[in-house]
C-alpha cells in the first residue's frame, strides 16, 4: 500500500474520467466510492465532451469540466493550457486518475495538485504522488473492479457494485415527445437493437440476424422496435431496418448520448453487441442480451441481474481483435434462435413467471 493521505485535508477533488462511453460507465462504482470516502468534498470531473452526459446528472458529481482534443496541434495545446489554468484556479487537494494516459498525470502535475493518485503505468510514475501498482490479478477481473482497485490501493473503502446511471428528466420528456411523432406511445413495449460496435467488425453480429430478432419481437411480443447507434453506425442501422419484414424506427446517428440514455430507459428490452450502449443499458437496469465474439465478457461484460450473454466457445476467442483474420466463426456460429431464447428467459423472469424453454416451433 502507498503512503496514506489525511482525508481531513481533502476538500476539493478532481477526477480524470476515461474517454470512452463503456469505460466511463464502468468507472461509476469507483466514482461513487470516492464520494463515500469524501462525503463533504467538492467533486469535479474532467471529461471528454461525449461522455459528459453520463456524469452531469450523477448525484456524486458537483461539476464537470469539458476537455476537448483532436482539433489540431495548436488547438490541442491551447486547450491543454486552458485546462491547466482552470485546475490551478480551483485549488484541488486531490486528483484521482481513472484514465491511464501520461497526459492525465501531466495535467494534474502542471495544475499544482499536491496529491495525485493513479496507476503507475504509461511512464508517468514520477508525475504521481501516489502511484498504485497495477498487479496481474487486477488485470484478470472485470473493468469495474479495475477502477475500484485504484481506491483500494490507497486503503480506502471501495465496495464492489454494479454501475448506475441517471437520466436527465428533460431528455426523457423530449424523447417521449419525439416518439409520439412516430406513433409510439408511453404504454408501448419497446425493444431496442444496437447492432453497431465502433471497435470493429469482430464485435458485430450480422445485421440480418439483428433484423430477425426485431421481427420476432414485433410478431411475438407486439413490441415497437428501435434501432440505435452513433453517427458512424448509420449504415449498420439502415441495413438492419432494410432486412426487417416488420416496421422499425431507425434512430442511428439521430440522438445525443443524453437522448439515447433517455430512450434506452424507456425500453423493455435491449439487444446489443459488446458496445458502449450495452453498458449504458445495463447501468439503467434494462433487461438485455449481449452478443459477444472476439472480446471477453469476464473483463467487459454487462454488469447487473438483468443481463444475459450469448457467446460460443471457439479455439480462438476471445482474441480481442477488431477484425478476424479468418472466418468470424465466434459471431457467425450464434443463431437468432439462441438469442431469442435468452430474451424469453429474461422476460419471463421479469414478469415473475417460471421459465420454461420455448419450443423450437415457437420461433418463426
Amino acid at each position: 500500500m502507498v503512503k496514506p493521505i489525511d482525508k481531513s485535508n481533502i476538500h476539493r477533488i478532481l477526477i480524470r474520467a476515461t474517454n470512452w462511453v463503456g469505460d466511463a460507465v464502468m468507472t461509476m462504482p469507483a466514482l461513487e466510492a470516492v464520494r463515500e470516502n469524501f462525503p463533504e468534498a467538492h467533486l469535479t470531473v474532467l471529461a471528454r465532451p461525449w461522455v459528459i452526459p453520463l456524469l452531469e446528472n450523477h448525484p456524486s458529481v458537483d461539476k464537470v469540466i469539458p476537455y476537448s482534443r483532436g482539433n489540431g496541434p495548436r488547438e490541442d495545446l491551447l486547450e491543454m493550457i486552458h485546462v491547466v489554468r482552470q485546475i490551478r484556479t480551483q485549488g484541488f487537494d486531490l486528483a484521482i486518475l481513472f484514465q491511464n494516459a501520461f497526459e492525465a498525470a501531466l495535467l494534474t502535475f502542471l495544475g499544482g495538485i499536491k496529491n495525485r493518485v493513479g496507476y503507475n503505468t504509461d511512464g508517468r510514475g514520477l508525475l504521481l504522488s501516489h502511484g498504485i501498482p497495477r498487479r496481474k490479478d487486477i488485470m484478470k477481473g472485470h473493468q469495474v473492479e479495475y477502477y475500484l482497485a485504484i481506491l483500494r490501493g490507497m486503503g480506502w473503502e471501495a465496495k464492489s457494485k454494479d454501475p448506475t446511471l441517471y437520466v436527465d428528466p428533460k431528455e426523457s420528456e423530449s424523447m417521449g415527445e419525439m416518439l409520439l411523432t412516430h406513433g409510439i406511445e408511453e404504454h408501448d413495449f419497446l425493444v431496442a437493437l444496437s447492432p453497431g460496435a465502433i471497435y470493429g467488425p469482430a464485435k458485430r453480429w450480422p445485421s440480418e440476424r439483428f433484423a430477425m430478432i426485431g421481427d420476432y419481437a414485433v410478431q411475438k411480443w407486439g413490441a415497437k422496435v428501435l434501432i440505435m447507434g452513433s453517427e458512424r453506425e448509420k449504415d449498420i442501422g439502415a441495413a438492419v431496418k432494410e432486412a426487417m419484414k416488420q416496421p422499425a424506427l431507425d434512430l442511428s446517428g439521430m440522438t445525443s448520448l443524453a437522448g439515447a440514455m433517455a430512450l434506452i430507459k424507456r425500453c423493455g428490452f435491449f439487444v446489443t453487441n459488446d458496445s458502449g450502449l450495452m453498458h449504458v443499458a445495463a447501468a439503467l437496469q434494462v433487461p438485455l442480451v449481449a452478443i459477444f465474439g472476439s472480446t471477453d465478457p469476464v473483463a467487459t461484460g454487462p454488469r447487473g441481474p438483468s443481463a444475459r450473454i450469448v457467446q460460443h466457445e471457439t479455439e480462438c476467442a476471445p482474441c480481442l481483435r477488431a477484425e478476424c483474420p479468418e472466418d468470424y466463426r465466434c459471431m457467425l456460429s450464434i443463431e437468432p434462435e439462441e438469442v431469442w431464447k435468452e430474451m424469453e428467459y429474461l422476460r419471463h423472469k421479469a414478469q415473475g413467471t417460471r421459465h420454461r424453454a420455448p419450443d423450437p416451433d415457437h420461433i418463426p
